[in-house]
């Protein structure tokens, strides 16, 4: 097969992603490649990055680190990058099998702080009374404990809250993301956009350091 003299190589770089700890980063692990059929299989095994006890369990890749990699596999490439300029990489250990301990601590504690926060509320608004108040508009008859309107007003408070949150155990009612789903979202946006500009400075600390040895090194000779 004749090799093209010029070979061009689109990247796209995944935003993030997930790998053992380990595990050697590759190229086809950050990103998606298009290129002529001779180069694919040798670019996505490209090592990129051995992952070190220093890089935590976060690694940031570069298109700075990676497109020199690239030329030193294919000295005359032209590289298009699309997309994102760096991929998160997120390193992670042996899986940790789930404590039956603290599930049903943390159930409990998510399940009273929750109905305390309820009532805490109605409390502070004194909704017993506006309860009151509504039974004796709709019926004419004033009700000091009107049981069956609370008990239709607690049941239609969990199913407006899983009509809202769109969501019950593991079935959701359509496709759409739930709030819960975009703010979390959001959040992890928020997150990986923070340690990129972390794992950025440091980086520039390490090069300075780096740099700062190299000159002590060389003023001694």
């Amino acid at each position: 097969m004749k090799v093209s003299p010029t070979p061009t190589v689109y990247l796209q770089l995944r935003s993030r992603i997930r790998l053992p700890i380990d595990q050697t980063v590759k190229l086809g692990d950050v990103a998606f490649i298009i290129c002529d059929p001779e180069w694919e299989k040798p670019l996505r095994s490209l090592a990129l990055a051995h992952p070190k006890d220093r890089d935590g369990n976060r690694l940031l890749m570069d298109l700075i680190q990676i497109i020199p990699k690239i030329r030193e596999m294919i000295p005359n490439v032209q590289i298009e990058p699309m997309g994102n300029h760096h991929t998160l990489v997120e390193l992670v250990g042996p899986s940790v099998k789930p404590s039956w301990f603290w599930f049903p601590l943390v159930w409990l504690l998510l399940f009273f702080g929750s109905a305390l926060t309820i009532m805490n509320f109605h409390a502070d608004v004194n909704m017993l009374e506006v309860h009151i108040r509504i039974v004796e508009m709709v019926t004419g008859h004033r009700d000091e404990n009107p049981y069956l309107f609370q008990i239709a007003y607690s049941l239609g408070i969990g199913f407006g809250m899983t009509v809202f949150f769109n969501h019950i155990f593991k079935k959701k009612w359509n496709e759409e993301p739930t709030p819960l789903e975009v703010e979390m979202y959001l959040y992890q946006e928020n997150l990986d956009q923070f340690v990129v500009a972390e794992e950025y400075r440091k980086m520039k600390t390490f090069e300075n350091s780096a740099e700062a040895e190299n000159m002590n090194s060389r003023g001694k000779l």
